[in-house]
């Protein structure tokens, strides 16, 4: 099947569900709801490179859900757009589920109307709902879900608020019980949309069971260099069929080649500006339904405390400093909060429960040699470690979650962007080298979400420079023994925690220092372009 040549087994699952929408848009969150897994959901865009899948069952039905890259578009050739695009179009799954940004939704209508051109099957879920009525703003979902032609449902993915009414619509969807219209963009001139007419009307002809020539018409007016390939090859019509079609079936190679030159050569009468036509389009649509469906209640106020903070924590001139000054308040918490705990557990596992086994070994006649590898060495090796380096843990990564809820690890990621694009790296690069501050391994994994080879191996190269979580203890205890010991009391904490800061700066210098020589010697080429959206602010949820 087609599923299966996408790399998806539906197994004994009824129906197969999409998940797509921008990055940031609480995606992954509503994945996890509807599914239970538990995949990582950080607050900067892009995180989600390769699917996910899930299921869940819903009276008495069990749906497969594949959770698509997060994309802002449909129209451009970078990997994770291929992969979203690809599934929707010739995976044809049952339904696909649209999850939008409430409290942006102009902005996310304009991948909404992408994906509405190219299925029928559709359900837009308005997540952050909360969000949108805590800032005054409200959506008109049954006006919206009129001009979409598709159900519309809000909902609240932090609070599970609206899940029931999101389920009955999948199922209405994927069972056929509700008929969708979905919104056809239609602002093209007329030469355009006559000649749109005429391409999709050859293309049924050559591919019947296309799922969706219009779309395709689209991006070969575009000059997509992936569909005219999947033309080629025949690829399209295989993917179409679901199966391998009969010979004579498939189109020629001479029909194929005659159809693209007839398609070139509309290419070259209707200009190069047929993207930016296209584009104008979708976001005149987008404007026009947001505008007859959101409305601000009240007034905005004239100062906005978060735009104010975000224009400090991201300046020059006080971006760096305040982003030292809080990864010093963070280690300081740290190593001031861990000092309790790790003696209160020094004192109960060795110097109250280690004698006792001591003498409990002795007296029962254990030999000398098992009791000094089982107490002496298991044991007591057991006991340092967790007294030592659990406490900072269980203190450092809680604060660390806690910065990446609220939304301030992308601002750290935009501070870093120029001068990583200085040394010749990826600005993405800083995003991994903050994963790699929490462990190696998955900075090394994060690397995935920068595109270019060359960069990601630098970055590869140089995540060990960032502290992992099996060194911090290790710093933290170095610094409290050597340095805060040459202090007063009251200095101890601050004084280790600058040790472990300045430890951290030179790890981050180093990372600088041999990105900038790889990229000059063995590792180089030109330096990709970064686009980082900045999410608002969010109350970081403890439980």
């Amino acid at each position: 099947s087609t599923l299966s040549q996408l790399g998806i087994h539906v197994g004994e699952a009824d129906f197969v569900v999409a998940l797509a929408g921008n990055p940031n848009t609480g995606k992954s969150t509503i994945f996890n709801a509807l599914t239970g897994l538990r995949q990582h959901t950080g607050n900067w865009p892009g995180k989600t490179v390769t699917r996910a899948e899930g299921g869940f069952r819903h009276e008495d039905k069990t749906y497969k859900v594949v959770d698509l890259p997060g994309t802002y578009s449909l129209l451009s050739t970078s990997p994770d757009e291929e992969v979203a695009r690809n599934f929707i179009l010739f995976g044809r799954p049952d339904v696909t589920v649209i999850v939008v940004d409430s409290t942006r939704l102009e902005r996310n209508l304009n991948l909404t109307l992408q994906i509405l051109e190219i299925t029928d099957r559709a359900v837009v879920c308005l997540n952050l709902i909360d969000e949108a009525e805590r800032n005054g703003l409200e959506i008109d979902t049954r006006t919206l879900a009129r001009h979409l032609g598709v159900p519309v449902v809000a909902v609240s993915a932090r609070y599970r608020r609206g899940f029931d009414q999101l389920l009955d619509s999948i199922g209405e969807v994927a069972s056929g019980a509700v008929r969708t219209a979905p919104h056809r963009v239609k602002r093209f001139q007329s030469e355009f949309q006559k000649t749109l007419e005429g391409v999709v009307e050859e293309l049924t002809g050559l591919y019947p069971d296309l799922p969706n020539p219009r779309w395709v018409a689209l991006r070969l007016l575009d000059g997509d260099q992936r569909i005219i390939e999947a033309l080629l090859s025949n690829e399209m019509a295989q993917l179409a069929a679901g199966t391998e079609q009969e010979a004579e079936t498939v189109p020629d190679s001479e029909q194929v080649q005659s159809f693209l030159k007839r398609i070139e050569k509309i290419r070259y009468s209707i200009g190069s500006d047929f993207q930016d036509h296209l584009m104008e389009a979708i976001y005149g649509d987008a404007a026009e339904i947001a505008g007859r469906t959101a409305s601000l209640k009240g007034e905005r106020p004239r100062f906005d405390v978060w735009r104010s903070v975000d224009q400090l924590v991201t300046s020059r001139l006080w971006g760096f400093p305040l982003m030292l000054l809080m990864l010093t308040g963070v280690f300081w918490l740290t190593i001031s909060g861990a000092n309790v705990p790790s003696s209160l557990l020094s004192q109960l596992l060795i110097d109250k429960l280690y004698p006792l086994l001591q003498n409990g070994a002795t007296a029962i006649g254990i030999p000398w040699w098992l009791k000094g590898v089982t107490i002496d060495g298991m044991y007591l090796a057991t006991a340092w470690v967790v007294s030592v380096m659990l406490p900072p843990m269980a203190i450092f990564f809680p604060l660390f979650t806690l910065l990446e809820d609220l939304g301030y690890l992308p601002r750290v990621a935009f501070n870093l962007d120029r001068i990583f694009k200085r040394v010749g790296a990826h600005g993405k690069q800083a995003l991994t080298m903050a994963m790699g501050f929490g462990c190696n391994a998955a900075g090394v994994i994060a690397t995935r979400i920068i595109d270019s080879p060359r960069e990601r191996l630098i970055a590869i190269i140089t995540n060990n420079f960032a502290l992992c979580n099996g060194r911090w203890p290790t710093q933290i205890l170095i610094a409290s023994l050597f340095l805060g010991a040459m202090v007063p009391a009251r200095l101890a904490g601050f004084v280790s925690a600058l040790a472990v800061v300045s430890v951290a700066v030179l790890g981050i210098l180093l990372t600088f220092l041999v990105s900038w020589f790889l990229s000059r010697t063995w590792l180089k080429g030109e330096v990709s372009s970064f686009t980082l959206e900045l999410p608002p602010y969010r109350p970081p949820r403890v439980l």
